[in-house]
Formats: C-alpha cells, sequence, structure tokens
C-alpha cells in the first residue's frame, strides 16, 4: 500500500509524538537507576547526572546489610509468595463452585459476589473485624482480608464456564470427586488464567502499604513498601535510627542515593517475574470477558 505524502506527515507525527511520550515517561525510571549507582562523591557535586563517570555499588552494600531493609524485602516477600498462592487457592475454588449450575443457592451466591463488585465496606469495617479476630501486629491481616476479588472471582468463573462438562464427566466416570475434578482437570486447563490473576495478585501484595499502616504498628513488620515511604520521610530513622545515621556519615553515602537504590530494589523482583509469565498474560488477561 502506497502511503500519500499527507500520511506520511501524519505517520511522522504520531511516531515523534510517541517517542517524546516514551521518553518522558522512561526517563524517570532512567534516573533513579543512574543515581542508585552513582558515586556519592560525584552526586554531591550537585547537577543532573546523565551517566555517571564512576559506577558503584556502596548504596547497595548499604541497604542490604541494614537488617530493618532486609527484613522488610523478607515480609514483602512472604506476602507476595504466600498471599498469591492462597488468593489463587481461594479464587479459582471459588470461582469453580459458582461456574457449577447443578450448585444449589448459586444465583444467590453470585448476587453476592457481584455486590461487593459495587458496594465497598471502608476502612472502619475490617479494621474492625482485624482487630476482633486479635490480627493487629500479625502479618496474616494484610492476606487474609485481601484473600480473593470478586471481580477476579466472576472473569475466572466465565474462564470456567469455558471448559467442556465432558471432561468432568469423563473424570466423575473415572471415579474423581469434585475435589479432584477441580484439582487435576480445572487447574491444570487454567494456568493462562492462573499466571494473569497470580501477576496481579503478587504485584498488589508487594505493593501493600496502607493496609500495613493501619494494621501494623510494629515496624519490625514493615512491608517494604512503608519502609520506603518512611525513607523518604527519614533516611536514617527508617533504617535504624543513630546507628545508621552514624553508619551513612562514615561511608559518605548521601540519603538520595540510598533512596534511589531502595526504589530499584522493589521495583525489579516484580519486573523479573514478567517476562516468565508473559506468554500467559495476553490470553489470560481476556478470560471470561469474550463469550463465544
Amino acid at each position: 500500500m502506497i502511503l500519500s505524502s499527507s500520511d506520511r506527515w501524519i505517520n511522522l507525527v504520531i511516531t515523534v509524538l510517541l517517542v517524546v511520550i516514551a521518553v518522558t515517561a522512561l526517563f524517570p525510571l532512567y534516573y533513579v537507576f543512574v543515581i542508585s549507582f552513582t558515586d556519592p562523591s560525584e552526586y554531591l557535586r550537585g547537577g543532573i547526572i546523565l551517566f555517571p563517570e564512576k559506577w558503584t555499588l556502596s548504596s547497595y552494600q548499604y541497604i542490604l546489610s541494614t537488617p530493618t531493609f532486609v527484613r522488610a524485602i523478607g515480609v514483602s516477600s512472604f506476602l507476595a509468595v504466600v498471599g498469591t498462592a492462597c488468593s489463587l487457592l481461594v479464587t479459582s475454588a471459588l470461582a469453580y463452585t459458582v461456574s457449577r449450575k447443578q450448585l444449589y443457592g448459586r444465583r444467590l451466591l453470585m448476587l453476592g459476589i457481584l455486590l461487593t463488585t459495587l458496594f465497598q465496606p471502608g476502612i472502619i469495617p475490617p479494621f474492625i473485624l482485624v482487630k476482633e479476630l486479635g490480627l493487629m501486629n500479625n502479618i496474616w491481616a494484610l492476606i487474609l482480608p485481601a484473600l480473593t476479588s470478586g471481580w477476579y472471582v466472576l472473569l475466572m468463573k466465565g474462564f470456567f464456564d469455558g471448559i467442556p462438562v465432558s471432561l468432568e464427566e469423563a473424570a466423575t466416570i473415572d471415579g474423581a470427586g469434585d475435589l479432584g475434578v477441580w484439582f487435576k482437570i480445572i487447574l491444570p486447563l487454567s494456568l493462562p488464567a492462573m499466571a494473569a490473576f497470580g501477576l496481579f495478585y503478587a504485584v498488589a501484595y508487594w505493593n501493600t502499604f496502607f493496609t500495613a499502616v493501619l494494621y501494623m504498628n510494629d515496624h519490625t513488620k514493615w512491608p517494604l513498601q512503608v519502609l520506603l515511604q518512611n525513607m523518604l520521610i527519614d533516611s536514617s530513622t527508617a533504617m535504624g535510627g543513630d546507628a545508621a545515621a552514624e553508619m551513612m556519615a562514615e561511608q559518605r553515602i548521601p540519603p538520595e542515593t540510598l533512596k534511589m537504590a531502595a526504589v530499584v530494589v522493589a521495583t525489579v523482583p516484580i519486573l523479573m517475574v514478567y517476562p516468565f509469565l508473559q506468554k500467559h498474560f495476553s490470553k489470560g488477561a481476556m478470560v471470561g470477558s469474550v463469550k463465544e
């Protein structure tokens, strides 16, 4: 197809515009990455640094040697791994249950799930629930109230509706019960959906912030995002008080490079997980949204 002169100019303008938008969006990420590896003496000279004269790992060595930061990484990792596994288990089980047409009270249960997507309880009811269950300052307070999402249940139900009933009937004839059908037939066929929702859940758990602020008064149980927020306010206090401040002074590490390094450490794990799930993501993200 031969483009006219006006079409070429339009394509050129669109291309330039998209490049400008991409550079504008990526530059802050690049700047954070560069500053985190910049030598402290070079950073202290001031100015915008686009490419450091000397690369160093001093900021990363400092934050990864601090018990507070390592502990926060452990908490966030626990939330991302255990929380995601529990959420996928509950979401898939509930979605499979409501997808069975022979279930008594199925419509009423579906209505209840739908209502959770339309009306949110706010802050106070979950806080009272967590407090009455004795989960304050307990890491499970960040997992149990967020185990599933009504929206994800409905989407996954749509995916399960597309699985032929004949497969379940064949498994039942072979002696499999409901749990066997779900675990041995349904879940293996649902890898694209599980991968997509697993990524959504993992990102949400890894970025846990507000609920941790509400339920975690013990700073030793803070996830990474809460620690980062406190680092942005006061690096020395968040990283361990006066001892951390003295260590920073001895090593002459600017607080800003520590903040940038912490942001990179908090971002990289999710970026590393995405490529492994990409082949399932495009298909799984559309589960339940299109009916044949």
